[in-house]
């Protein structure tokens, strides 16, 4: 039985994790790492403008057709080795109390979960975002981010030392001072880290996040170009997956499943050998 790291306080120290007992194989001989975001939008399928009105009840009450799409969800994600979600449903009314990331992370087959609590509404709705790994992380942290409550962050850390690389799962929020605000914050996690990877729903285009917030000295990469929203029609590219030159880029792209309003975001990198050697052993692949 999966297990979730630590509780839901929304407190920005580390968390606890605790594993389940399969066995732990070893990393990918190539040392390649296969990277997903994706806000899933509470498990809804919107496919045109008119349908966040006609279809907005289903982000209140519970409904057949959700727990079909995150079954489909599920089987998407277990392709990957690391995956950020954003707005997904903690455990309440509209989700029909399923915790949205612990049943992904049964759906996908990921042994390590963590459910970040971002505006708790009771019984109406358990506001989250997510993260599954293959790998057992060495550090996990999650931050409430600066602006007005319900956005946050995760960072996790696999690996120690100067040769670790640190991940931050987040989703900014839609306006741009507060946004740079919390840029600011997740600049401060990271600058320690030579190996960064920055992945979420970012609300803003990759050339504002590179060019002209507290991230433009990093010298990050934005591999992916694409548009990413609305689902239907995609017009802007809001979903990233950032990367530090240390990182080499094996594939990147924008996948056309239109099981929210947001398109997935899914890039493979190569480890350095230096970082591949200190990270802890990834379990095995199930059969399918």
């Amino acid at each position: 039985m999966l297990r979730r790291w630590g509780g839901n306080e929304r407190v920005a120290r580390p968390q606890q994790p605790r594993v389940n007992t399969a066995s732990a194989g070893d990393l990918p001989a190539d040392g390649r790492l296969r990277l997903l975001s994706f806000n899933i939008q509470v498990g809804n399928s919107t496919e045109r403008y008119h349908h966040y009105l006609t279809r907005g009840w289903q982000h209140l009450l519970p409904h057949t057709g959700r727990a079909l799409n995150l079954q489909r969800i599920g089987e998407l994600l277990g392709e990957f080795d690391l995956v950020a979600l954003q707005e997904a449903d903690g455990g309440s009314l509209r989700s029909g109390y399923v915790n949205q990331v612990e049943r992904l992370a049964q759906l996908g087959d990921f042994p390590y979960w963590y459910q970040q609590l971002n505006r708790n509404l009771g019984h109406l709705a358990q506001h989250s975002n997510g993260v599954l790994s293959r790998l057992q992380p060495n550090l996990l942290e999650d931050h409430p981010l600066p602006g007005p409550p319900g956005r946050g962050a995760i960072l996790v850390r696999f690996g120690e030392g100067a040769d670790a690389l640190a991940v931050v799962m987040m989703h900014l929020s839609l306006g741009q001072k507060t946004r740079a605000r919390q840029l600011a914050y997740v600049r401060e996690l990271i600058g320690g880290y030579r190996h960064q990877v920055l992945m979420g729903d970012m609300n803003t285009h990759a050339s504002d996040l590179l060019q002209h917030s507290p991230l433009r000295d990093l010298g990050l990469l934005a591999p992916q170009v694409e548009a990413t929203f609305p689902s239907w029609r995609p017009q802007r590219c809001l979903d990233h997956i950032l990367l530090s030159p240390s990182l080499a880029l094996e594939r990147v792209r924008v996948l056309p499943q239109a099981m929210s309003d947001h398109l997935p975001v899914a890039v493979d990198i190569r480890l350095p050998d230096t970082l591949s050697g200190a990270l802890p052993p990834m379990l095995p692949e199930p059969d399918r």
